[in-house]
């Protein structure tokens, strides 16, 4: 718990940002500062188009799916677009259990989710 930073990549396709978590455990002891950075991008950098990448993610909690809610919220108010791509199998069940992929488009691959941002 004593870490104060989280593995992420950030690349530019265009106008889409592609954030992916380089990290196995998207829980509360990162969830935080993965707000703090899509606070930044999202407001600072003026990023309306997000490719959410959770293919090295095995691990997510509630706390983790607050984060990509947050995202969501943003982009949301600012007439932007979310896609989430590559979940893991048990981030993939856990976000439909919770019911959000009704709201967070999810892509099987990073590929995909930029095509289909592209395209809107």
């Amino acid at each position: 718990m004593s870490e104060n930073n989280i593995n992420f990549e950030l690349k530019r396709t265009g106008d889409i940002a592609i954030f992916k978590l380089n990290e196995s455990r998207f829980d509360a002891s990162i969830a935080g500062l993965v707000k703090g950075e899509f606070t930044i991008l999202l407001h600072t950098e003026d990023v309306q188009k997000l490719v959410f990448d959770l293919s090295d993610v095995e691990y997510c909690d509630s706390s983790g799916l607050s984060a990509i809610l947050l995202a969501f919220r943003i982009l949301q108010s600012n007439e932007g677009h979310i896609r989430l791509a590559s979940p893991t199998k048990n981030v993939k069940t856990l976000i439909e259990i919770s019911q959000l992929d009704r709201i967070l488009p999810i892509c099987n691959t990073v590929n995909e989710a930029v095509k289909e941002l592209s395209e809107l």
